[in-house]
């Protein structure tokens, strides 16, 4: 190489400047290779402990999670999110079908956490398939028992005989559905492994995702800055919410700071009727939402207003009645939202896009419904008990 340099007549103050500059390069790309080599590396180490991770956590043993911004997008793409589920262990097969569905339809691809919350500690056996079938981390955690059984000021004797005189009707005698759905209404977000989410996705046992989910709703909400997210709207049967509405206007008389200007009240009011419930909710086994909604001041305020009322336990009042009336009443209108095109079988209804070049760019396998020409495709929200047509005059629409 020397002899080659001097048949060029180069001086040997240029030459030493061109080896040190070889150097110089050749370290820049090695540092560079190995680098990438060990980036690869850790990424395939968080992946695989991501996919095979999962924590559980009882009301005795609290987990100090650092503290984070839940505005903040994590650095992986996804959105500051997480799945959540209710459900027991004699639910099992019934909940491996709906995240297979999940994971089918839109988790694959997104590897979402997922946390499942029980009254009872979840079996080895349920933590482990559960596990093994959610690509996301798997989270486990008992409900408190100040969340989930009576508060003091509630007159056991007397919602025994609300049970007795409801029993006729679905889950009226039901006394863990009551502390389901109180649960489900005031104190879910409360838990530990939920500390460090913006947005949740709730999915219940046996259902089905009919269609592709190509847009993600985490990242619709964040990106439009709406609140809360639903596929059904449907009218309750009157004879479970009794109170509720007169439980909600006493809360409008009292506390009229937490009720905001552009509400969508009229959703739930029956037209020119400021008296009356017209029994429209979203369905909350769907439903997609901002956290930090459900930990604001006003609505503890309503929750905590409502569960002194006693309707949880003196009537049947579910957590979707009770979501619906406070998205309504202390969100601005536009912070709502339809997944119109996301399709959501929950027996016996489902919604399902109404476009025919959507169905068959989402793969859509809407199922039809008995009583509906067998060669159709089936949409609940134009049906007659269906409130979508109430949501759009709500938000102006009409």
């Amino acid at each position: 190489m020397a002899r080659n340099l001097r048949s060029l007549h180069l001086q040997p103050t240029i030459i030493t400047i061109i080896v040190i500059f070889s150097f110089v390069l050749l370290g820049k790309f090695y540092s560079g290779s190995v680098n990438k080599v060990n980036s690869y590396s850790e990424e395939a180490n968080h992946e695989n402990n991501v996919h095979h991770a999962s924590t559980r956590i009882n009301e005795n043993h609290r987990v100090d999670l650092p503290e984070v911004d839940t505005q903040e997008v994590p650095h992986n793409g996804r959105e500051n999110a997480t799945f959540i589920t209710l459900a027991r262990n004699e639910e099992l097969e019934a909940l491996l079908q709906s995240i297979d569905q999940v994971e089918k339809r839109f988790n694959k691809n997104h590897h979402y956490d997922w946390v499942f919350f029980n009254d009872n500690d979840f079996t080895e056996e349920f933590i482990q398939r559960v596990s093994e079938r959610v690509s996301g981390e798997a989270k486990f955690g008992k409900i408190p028992d100040q969340y989930w059984g009576y508060p003091d000021f509630i007159d056991q004797k007397k919602a025994a005989d609300t049970r007795e005189r409801m029993k006729d009707v679905i889950y009226g005698s039901s006394e863990s559905y009551r502390f389901m759905c109180r649960y489900e209404s005031g104190f879910f977000w409360k838990h530990p492994l939920m500390d460090n989410y913006r947005y949740y996705w709730r999915v219940e046992p046996d259902i089905k995702f009919t269609c592709d989910i190509k847009d993600d709703p985490f990242r619709v909400l964040r990106e439009t800055g709406k609140k809360y997210g639903f596929t059904l709207a449907l009218y309750e049967i009157p004879f479970v919410v009794g109170g509720l509405w007169d439980a909600t206007r006493e809360f409008m008389e009292k506390y009229p700071e937490y009720i905001h200007p552009h509400n969508a009240i009229r959703f739930a009011r029956l037209d020119g009727d400021d008296q009356s419930y017209n029994n429209c909710h979203f369905w909350s086994n769907f439903e997609v939402a901002d956290l930090d909604f459900f930990r604001s001041e006003a609505y503890e305020a309503y929750f905590n207003h409502l569960d002194r009322s006693g309707g949880f336990f003196y009537d049947r009042w579910g957590d979707a009645p009770v979501h619906s009336l406070a998205v309504s009443l202390l969100m601005d209108r536009n912070d709502l939202h339809w997944f119109k095109d996301v399709g959501y079988y929950h027996p016996p209804f489902q919604n399902c896009p109404v476009d025919p070049v959507v169905r068959q760019e989402l793969n859509c396998e809407c199922p039809n419904i008995p009583d509906v020409d067998p060669g159709s495709w089936y949409n609940f929200a134009f049906e007659s008990n269906s409130c979508i047509m109430d949501y759009y005059i709500a938000l102006g629409r009409e």
